[in-house]
């Protein structure tokens, strides 16, 4: 049997929460998140024991410190312009934004992080956890300003059990799971290119976690069954089922440049599956809808 026996969900009151959760979400399955993502610090002052939690951006992002710098303008992207109107869309952007946090943090870019900053904002506000969030938002700009890297770290990491513990709160844990999916999707994203310029077999043995990968790829199995119809979500359990695998190797064997490029396009992929807007078509029919009204 797999050691992945529990979901560990994030909440600041861990006790009442995972009552209410079994009350609301008797179909929840255990699953063990790997040690080394705990959230160390929350779980000591707020849940006293490591049972509750779910993987941290924070900590993904610490096992990037051993990549070295970080080719921050390859990796940058745009802000989406608009949000989507999908909830599981939005989380997946969501933690993929608070991981552009931490990279732009990393980089030392801190222009860039305004933007970053009033996007999570617009999105947490949209799920729901907008007020929770504003907080954070504030200080991320203040200490921005201060140049203060450990301050800044430690408020995204706020800001994503913040928005997290809302959506448990909410009755909405699928977005608290989807939350810390897009972050990692993301993240990894950032490990393939930085380990590919140039490459470096070093480098890309920190890519070889397969325990992560299965930890999500499960937590993708466990959404509500509704959920788990969705094309995007059936497209993304999918292809973390290829990546689990790609990356399930012995600990000894390293990672060449073609599986690496390989493991980086398959994670491009997820990535625009997850934010997948309306197909073209759908434009094009809007389009030819204004230009009838112009008509008329």
């Amino acid at each position: 049997m797999s050691p992945l026996t529990r979901i560990f969900l994030s909440a600041k009151n861990a006790g009442f929460l995972v009552l209410l959760l079994l009350a609301f979400c008797p179909r929840l399955q255990a699953q063990e998140i790997p040690a080394d993502l705990l959230e160390d610090e929350h779980v000591r002052e707020e849940f006293g024991v490591n049972k509750f939690t779910a993987p941290s951006i924070r900590k993904i992002f610490e096992d990037l410190d051993s990549l070295g710098d970080l080719p921050y303008e390859k990796l940058k992207r745009p802000i989406p312009a608009t949000t989507p109107s999908d909830r599981t869309r939005l989380a997946l952007e969501l933690g993929g934004l608070i991981a552009d946090g931490f990279l732009v943090v990393e980089a030392e870019k801190l222009l860039d992080l305004e933007a970053v900053g009033r996007a999570l904002w617009k999105r947490a506000k949209i799920l729901g956890a907008g007020t929770r969030l504003s907080s954070h938002t504030k200080s991320l700009l203040e200490n921005s300003a201060l140049g203060d890297w450990k301050q800044l770290k430690e408020e995204l990491a706020k800001t994503q059990k913040d928005v997290e513990a809302e959506m448990v709160l909410l009755r909405d844990v699928d977005a608290a799971h989807l939350i810390s999916l897009g972050g990692w999707l993301r993240a990894f994203e950032i490990a393939c290119v930085t380990a590919l310029d140039p490459f470096d077999e070093k480098k890309a043995k920190i890519l070889g976690r397969v325990d992560i990968a299965e930890y999500f790829l499960m937590s993708l199995q466990t959404l509500e069954p509704k959920i788990q119809e969705t094309e995007h979500i059936q497209k993304l359990t999918a292809g973390m089922e290829k990546l689990k695998n790609m990356l399930d190797v012995p600990e000894t064997k390293a990672f060449t440049k073609d599986e690496v490029e390989g493991m980086n396009t398959l994670i491009n992929q997820l990535i625009t599956t997850a934010g997948e807007t309306l197909p073209k078509a759908s434009a094009k029919t809007a389009k030819s809808a204004k230009v009838d009204k112009d008509k008329k």
